[in-house]
């Protein structure tokens, strides 16, 4: 499969099934708010390190989590029965982010989350599609996690925890919430042992673009959160 070269002054993408193996669709392009809107509205996603050029990705298989699948292992049942922890959404968006560009992960040599992701992610927030959520032991912020919101899907972009199961108790909190305000997916965008233990599962590109088609019959209008 060829890689699509986007030019900044145009606004489109190739379809999602001319992805690569690994999930790349395309490079550069911009993070102007309406490139990624479009983006996401059909389940694209950059994802590069500083110094490379825009990489956009969609994966086969997608891994998801269906709200009413969401799993509570025993473990994290006392931390909701005691209230552990406090949570909030979008008080401190810019300090999420960032908190998460500051998470060394296994295998990462640098943050994908680059000063340009930041600043464009904050640009979304502002226009209501971006969203934090707070995760607080006392007055500290203890863990969080940023996503976009279109339609009736959240597309999860990264979490942090400075404390116990912290992220996990976010998570979880948020997962709730949207399952009783009717939203029917979330994107995990990638497997990883923490969000299968918690639900999430493979599905086919096919089957997650008849998703999204579903959901831009929805609307896709931004809205501001609180809790």
């Amino acid at each position: 499969m060829p890689v699509y070269w986007l030019r900044e002054n145009e606004l489109s993408f190739p379809h999602p099934g001319n992805a690569s193996s690994d999930g790349l669709l395309a490079v550069g392009g911009d993070l102007s708010i309406d490139r990624l809107l479009l983006a996401y509205s059909w389940g694209i996603f950059p994802w590069y390190t500083h110094g490379d050029p825009i990489l956009w990705w969609h994966p086969d298989p997608r891994f998801v989590l269906f709200p009413d699948k969401l799993k509570v292992s025993k473990s994290m049942r006392p931390y909701f029965n005691q209230q552990k922890y406090r949570v909030t959404y979008d008080t401190t968006f810019s300090q999420v982010i960032r908190a998460c560009s500051e998470v060394r992960r296994r295998g990462q040599e640098s943050t994908w989350i680059t000063d340009d992701m930041i600043e464009a992610y904050e640009a979304l927030h502002q226009a209501g599609y971006a969203h934090s959520v707070e995760v607080w032991q006392g007055d500290e912020l203890v863990g969080g996690l940023y996503g976009v919101a279109m339609g009736k899907i959240f597309f999860g972009e990264s979490m942090f925890a400075k404390a116990s199961n912290a992220s996990k108790f976010g998570f979880i909190s948020l997962v709730r919430d949207l399952h009783a305000r009717g939203f029917e997916l979330i994107d995990c965008q990638q497997e990883t042992n923490h969000l299968a233990s918690l639900g999430a599962e493979p599905i086919p590109r096919a089957t997650f673009l008849q998703h999204l088609e579903h959901n831009q019959e929805l609307g896709l209008q931004p809205e501001r959160w609180t809790k």
